[in-house]
């Protein structure tokens, strides 16, 4: 690990205006991400803006939803009742991932912007283009069982996004408060946050330098109270997603009104299927419908070798989601 320089920011003001002197230091919150890498001498930032004084916290009801601050810990956001009655499967995402020792670190806005595990990106000693552009993609021809499947590109194939939380909030129309160095806010759905890998897969974000997330609304809807988060993984607990779902669906007399569906694990970033849930919605809250939806949410899949298994695993994950939550 480098060394580096901290500075406890008291306000966003300050906060960003170092990141403008010095564009190579780091905002840290939580962490258990941030500090992941540096041990690994994957990021070496001079500087460390530590962001736990900033009036980024609470959750509270509002006229657009439920506002969730960025600094929030991920423990005190999955078990807030506001949470778990309107949103059960972003409750079920965040305490479905990690251990209960680093929910209780990690901040929600640190939690949207971890980085991929693919194992290649991880370690310095091989080629990656998210680390080096056009240094190459190892993980094509290598170990790719646990990579994407959906929105990958000949520069890489790294599930971009390893995480649960952003799965949900893809599914439920999240949008993110962002502020840049200047003071100015703007919102972005998160739908729209995540960069495909395309040429340039070293952009995974819409962040500008210095930009900082401030806060996550949710808006409210019938199809999210009656919302599930179903998760497959190769270990019980402390592991990453093979295939993971976020669905919500309101039925009314066994028709499907309206439904949300996103997958993670799979794609190369959260994966919301709008192609899902076209088939979903009118018609009957049935496995045959569940199983036409699964179909489609798949459809584009450009699976290798090794990760072949996990379109019939996320189809099956799907259909299961939707099980539980019809």
């Amino acid at each position: 690990m480098n060394d580096f320089s901290y500075t406890q920011a008291a306000s966003a003001k300050e906060a960003t205006g170092i990141i403008k002197e010095k564009p190579q230091a780091a905002y840290i919150a939580g962490g258990t991400t941030l500090l992941d890498m540096m041990k690994a001498n994957l990021l070496e930032p001079p500087q460390l803006v530590d962001l736990n004084q900033l009036p980024f916290k609470g959750i509270e009801q509002t006229s657009d939803g439920l506002r969730i601050g960025a600094i929030e810990r991920m423990s005190t956001v999955g078990e807030h009742p506001l949470v778990v009655q309107q949103f059960p499967a972003v409750s079920q995402a965040l305490l479905l991932a990690a251990s209960p020792q680093l929910r209780n670190m990690a901040s929600i806005g640190g939690n949207i912007l971890q980085r991929t595990r693919c194992g290649y990106f991880r370690d310095a000693a091989f080629p990656c283009n998210k680390r080096v552009p056009g240094s190459g993609c190892p993980a094509i021809a290598g170990d790719h069982h646990n990579l994407a499947i959906l929105g990958v590109s000949d520069s890489c194939i790294a599930t971009a996004y390893p995480g649960d939380l952003s799965v949900a909030l893809a599914a439920f129309d999240a949008v993110l408060t962002l502020e840049n160095q200047k003071g100015k806010q703007r919102r972005v759905p998160i739908t729209e946050f995540y960069l495909l890998p395309g040429k340039t897969p070293q952009r995974e974000n819409v962040l500008e330098s210095g930009e900082l997330i401030v806060a996550v609304t949710i808006p409210g809807a019938a199809h999210a109270r009656r919302s599930t988060y179903l998760k497959v993984r190769e270990r019980s607990s402390y592991a990453y997603a093979l295939a993971s779902a976020a669905v919500g669906l309101d039925v009314q007399n066994g028709t499907i009104r309206t439904a949300r569906v996103a997958l993670g694990g799979v794609g190369a970033q959260p994966w919301r299927s709008r192609e899902a849930e076209k088939v979903l919605t009118g018609a009957p809250a049935t496995e045959a419908t569940f199983l036409a939806a699964a179909a489609a949410a798949l459809q584009g899949a450009q699976p290798l070798e090794h990760n072949r298994f996990k379109v019939e695993l996320a189809q099956n994950t799907l259909v299961r989601a939707l099980q539980q939550v019809a």
